[in-house]
């Protein structure tokens, strides 16, 4: 591992205070942790201050050591051991980290590098000219799957080509970094099969285990002579068909008779089943009203739980908008489930909740809502 040192006194502010919106942050991250173990929140603090200031320099290193009671020494050590923390200044509309591991470095990693080198500079760590950009390579950033990527700050933008790169880089650079969508730059749903789905695309029928119940046969089956298999171990074997009397004709017609008997009680639950299955009709009064797709419609797949192939069907019935879905009452939720086949998704998911905030607000309200990003 390469040594890590802070940066040189001439960049180095006089001091360091959090805002008062990180201060109050802070405080409470503290206080999450048991009385005599707030130490653990040096990784928190740290990482918050960095968000601040851009990067860490030793007046913060001092300040959280400080608020938790540490030795400067071993703030020092945790702010200069783990590769997340920068030490000198970086760029300050983005850094970008390359991974350059093998995965990414198969799929063209060594080409991104390059288009950083050329739009941002030479050497990593270094910025460009205004000071708004830099870069690094780092190791394994977990998006294997969608090789080769980079990350911003906190988001993975994934499946890249050096073209797509340049575009990313000049807007950041131009400061619009905010229109770029994180997660894949081709037409993959996160990190599922490029194109769409290609494996368990057909209705599989299951099989039957030793722990399920059996079948019932049909009627017309049910009197059918038993296989030797299904005979009990003890029982006689059967006598010559030319030699059976009257006598046994009972028998056979009882057999008949309770084979009829639990076909007719199952009956209603199969019916029932089969009804279930079925989807309610477009017509339904149930059914929530569609609108003409609109020029842009919103991206309902930022809904938890809303993939792109449950996007075109809803497409298909209409609705493009979040407002649309945050509007639908129980019974156009039931129905929309049974049209799915959901059984309880859209309430599990909470899609109204969902498509209420995003409809208000877009992801930053989202997050207030929720504490996270959208999907």
């Amino acid at each position: 591992m390469s040594v890590r040192r802070l940066a040189e006194e001439q960049f180095q502010p006089q001091g360091f205070t959090f805002n008062a919106e990180n201060a109050v942050w802070a405080d409470a991250t503290i206080r999450k942790y048991p009385e005599g173990r707030q130490q653990s929140a040096v990784i928190p603090l740290l990482m918050r201050a960095q968000e601040q200031d851009g990067w860490v320099t030793r007046a913060s290193i001092e300040h959280v050591a400080q608020m938790l009671g540490m030795a400067y020494i071993r703030v020092l050590e945790i702010a200069t051991f783990y590769t997340q923390f920068q030490l000198k200044p970086v760029g300050t509309r983005a850094h970008i980290q390359v991974c350059g591991t093998t995965p990414c470095m198969l799929r063209g990693a060594e080409d991104l590098m390059k288009v950083c080198q050329h739009k941002i500079h030479h050497d990593p760590f270094e910025t460009n000219a205004d000071g708004t950009l830099s870069w690094e390579e780092v190791e394994c950033q977990g998006a294997c799957v969608n090789a080769p990527m980079v990350i911003i700050f906190k988001d993975a933008y994934e499946d890249l080509t050096p073209q797509r790169l340049e575009e990313i880089i000049d807007a950041f650079g131009a400061g619009n970094g905010a229109d770029i969508k994180p997660g894949p730059q081709i037409d993959r749903h996160l990190s599922s099969a490029e194109g769409g789905p290609t494996a368990l695309t057909e209705e599989i029928t299951p099989v039957r285990t030793n722990l399920e119940p059996p079948v019932e046969p049909p009627a017309d089956e049910a009197a059918a002579a038993p296989t030797e298999a299904a005979k009990p171990k003890d029982a006689a074997p059967e006598a010559d068909p030319k030699l059976k009397t009257p006598a046994t004709a009972p028998a056979a017609s009882a057999s008949n008779d309770k084979a009829a008997e639990k076909e007719a009680a199952a009956a209603p639950a199969k019916a029932d089943a089969a009804a279930k299955a079925e989807k309610p009709s477009l017509d339904d009064a149930s059914r929530p009203k569609g609108i003409d797709k609109p020029a842009t419609p919103d991206d309902l797949k930022l809904i938890s739980g809303v993939g792109p192939k449950i996007e075109g069907t809803l497409h298909d019935l209409g609705i493009f908008t979040f407002a649309q879905i945050a509007a639908w009452k129980k019974e156009e939720c039931d129905w929309v489930d049974g049209y799915l086949n959901f059984k309880g998704r859209i309430e599990r998911d909470d899609w109204l909740r969902q498509a209420d905030a995003l409809a208000r607000g877009g992801e930053q309200e989202y997050i207030k809502v929720f504490g996270k990003k959208p999907r």
